[in-house]
C-alpha cells in the first residue's frame, strides 16, 4: 500500500492459533509525501518464486536470481525471503548505495565471511553497503531469513501515530486534515473494515 494522502489503515491477523507475520513500512520521500493513494494486493500463490542449489526465495519485492516482483515500491526496496536447505550457500547482490538487514525467522547459519559466528532465530544482522550478502547454512536443518534492503532518503523524518512527514508542521498539517475531514480525509468518517 502507497499512503500517501488520505488512507487510515488497520491490519488484524485472522485465524484461530498464533498468527505471525512480518510487516514493513517504507518512507516515502518529501515529493511523494502527498501522492493519491494506491494498493496493490498481493496473494501468496502469486508471490515469484525461485529456487535454485537449494536455496528458495519468495520475491516479495525486489529482485533475486533474475526474478523479479511485480510490487511496485516509490522507494527503491528489496524484500527477499529465503529458505535454504542444509549446505546451502547464497551469494546475493545488494546496490552499493543501499542500506540493509537480515531478520532470522528460523534456524541458524552464517553470514558475511564463511568463518563468522553462526547467527540464529529472532536476531537482525544490519549489513554494510556494497558487499552484498553472502550465507552459508552449515546446520542439519532449514534456515528461513528475510533480507530487506532500500535506497536511503537521506531527509529528515518525523512521526507523531500514523503520519510520517519531513517537518513539525507537516505533521501537524496532516493532523488536522485528517480531524478534519480534508485533504484525502473526505470520506474518512464512513470508512469501516469489514469484521
Amino acid at each position: 500500500m502507497t499512503a500517501g494522502r488520505g488512507i487510515v489503515h488497520s491490519e488484524m491477523p485472522a485465524g484461530d492459533g498464533i498468527q505471525k507475520g512480518l510487516q514493513l513500512w517504507i518512507n516515502l520521500s518529501s515529493r511523494n509525501k502527498m501522492v493519491e493513494p494506491k494498493y496493490q494486493e498481493l496473494q501468496s500463490k502469486d508471490i515469484n518464486r525461485v529456487v535454485h542449489n537449494g536455496v528458495d526465495v519468495r520475491v516479495i519485492a525486489g529482485e533475486a536470481f533474475g526474478v523479479r516482483s511485480p510490487v511496485y515500491t516509490r522507494t527503491p526496496t528489496m524484500y527477499l525471503d529465503f529458505t535454504m536447505e542444509p549446505g546451502a550457500e547464497l551469494r546475493q547482490l545488494i546496490p552499493e548505495d543501499w542500506n540493509s538487514f537480515v531478520y532470522i525467522i528460523v534456524g541458524e547459519g552464517v553470514f558475511g565471511e564463511e568463518d563468522a559466528s553462526l547467527a540464529s532465530s529472532h536476531h537482525v544482522l544490519v549489513l554494510s553497503n556494497g558487499d552484498g550478502l553472502c550465507v552459508w547454512n552449515k546446520s542439519d536443518a532449514a534456515l528461513r531469513f528475510v533480507l530487506i534492503g532500500g535506497k536511503p532518503l537521506n531527509e529528515p523524518v518525523v512521526q507523531y501515530g500514523p503520519f510520517v512527514m519531513n517537518t513539525q508542521k507537516e505533521i501537524q498539517q496532516a493532523f488536522e486534515d485528517y480531524q478534519l475531514g480534508k485533504n484525502g480525509f473526505e470520506n474518512a468518517k464512513l470508512w469501516k473494515s469489514p469484521a
